[in-house]
């Protein structure tokens, strides 16, 4: 485990050279931007800023966006504690008591607060990385096929069972994606699929477009017909009242690592960083011995979501690296642009790759320290941004919309095929549907057909080539397991609900 010791150092001596250190610094800005303006969002930032990227080096391009996702992350506190608008759908727990601090005069140590725990929870989940990356390549180094079918599998399965919506919902998302990933010229057979005599069809559908269309265009015309309003609190940071706060900071050392080990969980599955701070705020509330207080300006419902959100958000990072899988709509988004940037996501990209791996590892360390310190540094300057009227700002956002579809492959229907997801993105906002397991279903549904496929020919069309050894026989039962545990939960629910209404209705029967 302490092996990956000297290939951090490695790292270190990548990242801290001039050049990333200044794309840290810049990714971050961007991010914390990003972050405060409503509309847009880590995912969508990351997808805009993805066409830029194409001529960089992949170590160069992957530090200015994970850089960006940080303090896109920290931007959605910003918004959330200042003006109980949540820049990001995982800021949302914290308006419930950031807001109220805020309300109350204490602005300045809430977002102390929130900065801090979302530090301590960011490097809990990049530790997590650096200690667990190579034994988990190591161990799918063993895959072939089968396996990596099975992983896909488990992946699609998790969203199902531990996504925490409705189990319905979620399949019809991801069976939208892996329709839309189909779409194009059959990679084994060179059949067209699902052109409808479209010519543009043919190269199959970005799944940069749609991700600009879901996140970026559906999210602003919510945000429009929802009237956003800015009612906003002082945003002074008072230096005194910065260092007074961080030493109050221990007080939460338990809330601090049980929203980090919360949030490792459910970054690592592919919960992601909004259902880690939901769980994380509610779990602090139902323990807390101020419970009483929650919802009024606690400093621990700011603590325990920002905590939890961070570690989700850094720790999503680990399965993207070693399986291939995303724990996270962004890390998804991430995971397209090791695509296009040439290089094959899983266990060889640490054999072939390490120089990327690990200075990635590594600018996560500094990127966090250096978002911490830039948001504490321009929440002001941010604040003053949000004060411009919206109908400034969202013409803006559609105009960046637009280039980076343009950017992609400067074609005319691709402009179209962005209104039509942005559609998508409003009506599934609307109508509650998730996102995140489209945006997945889209980045894996070739991988996974292919690893089908082969798996077919491997075994003559047996699908007993799926429980053929223990590592992928378990693979694939925990996977149906996970697909049929919503009926399995809803069942248990009835019986549950059967056995205790039975006393109460014999304590009401005449003896």
């Amino acid at each position: 485990m302490f092996d990956n010791v000297p290939l951090l150092l490695h790292g270190f001596e990548i990242a801290l050279s001039w050049h990333h250190v200044a794309l840290m610094i810049g990714g971050v800005l961007l991010g914390i931007l990003v972050g405060v303006l409503p509309g847009l969002g880590a995912p969508n930032g990351v997808t805009l800023l993805l066409p830029l990227t194409f001529s960089m080096d992949p170590v160069s391009a992957i530090i200015l966006l994970t850089s960006m996702y940080w303090g896109a992350l920290f931007g959605g506190s910003t918004t959330s504690i200042l003006f109980n608008i949540p820049g990001e759908p995982s800021s949302v727990a914290t308006t419930f008591d950031g807001h109220p601090m805020a309300k109350n005069g204490q602005a300045t140590e809430a977002l102390t607060y929130a900065f801090m725990s979302a530090g301590f929870g960011a490097m809990v989940g990049v530790i997590v990385i650096t200690l667990l990356s190579s034994a988990v390549a190591d161990f799918a180094l063993k895959f072939s096929s089968p396996e990596f079918f099975a992983v896909y599998l488990l992946a699609f399965a998790s969203f199902v069972g531990l996504g925490g919506g409705n189990p319905f919902k979620t399949i019809v998302s991801l069976t939208l994606g892996l329709a839309f990933a189909t779409v194009g010229q059959d990679t084994i057979s060179g059949s067209l699929r699902l052109t409808f005599g479209f010519d543009e069809l043919l190269r199959g559908i970005s799944f940069l477009v749609a991700v600009i269309g879901l996140f970026g265009l559906g999210e602003l015309v919510l945000t429009m017909e929802e009237g956003l309003r800015f009612n906003a609190v002082a945003s002074r940071i008072s230096p005194k009242k910065v260092f007074q706060t961080i030493a109050k900071m221990p007080r939460y050392w338990f809330a601090l690592l049980r929203g980090s080990l919360i949030g490792v969980w459910m970054g690592v599955t592919p919960g992601g960083p909004t259902a880690a701070s939901f769980m994380s705020y509610g779990v602090a509330r139902r323990f807390s011995r101020r419970s009483a207080n929650f919802g009024k300006g606690e400093p621990e419902g700011v603590v325990a979501p920002e905590t939890a959100d961070h570690a989700a958000g850094s720790s999503a990072m680990l399965p993207m690296l070693a399986l291939g899988i995303p724990g996270s709509a962004t890390a998804a988004v991430m995971l397209g642009g090791l695509m296009i940037w040439g290089l094959t996501p899983g266990p060889t990209l640490f054999v072939e790759r390490p120089d990327f791996v690990w200075g990635l590892i590594a600018s996560m360390y500094l990127g966090n320290v250096v978002a911490v310190v830039l948001v504490l540094a321009t929440v002001p300057l941010f604040a003053a941004i949000l004060r411009i009227p919206f109908a400034v700002v969202a013409p803006l956002i559609v105009s960046v919309c637009f280039i980076g579809v343009w950017t992609v492959a400067s074609a005319e229907f691709d402009l179209w095929l962005v209104l039509a997801f942005g559609v998508i993105g409003y009506l599934f906002k609307k109508l509650e549907y998730p996102i995140a397991p489209l945006v997945l279903a889209m980045v894996l549904g070739d991988k996974a057909e292919d690893a089908f496929r082969q798996s077919m020919l491997m075994s003559g069309g047996s699908l007993g080539v799926f429980f053929s050894n223990p590592l992928v026989g378990t693979l694939t039962a925990i996977a149906l397991i996970l697909l049929a545990w919503p009926i399995v939960a809803m069942f248990l629910g009835r019986r549950r609900a059967g056995v205790a209404a039975v006393p109460a209705h014999a304590e009401r029967s005449p003896s």
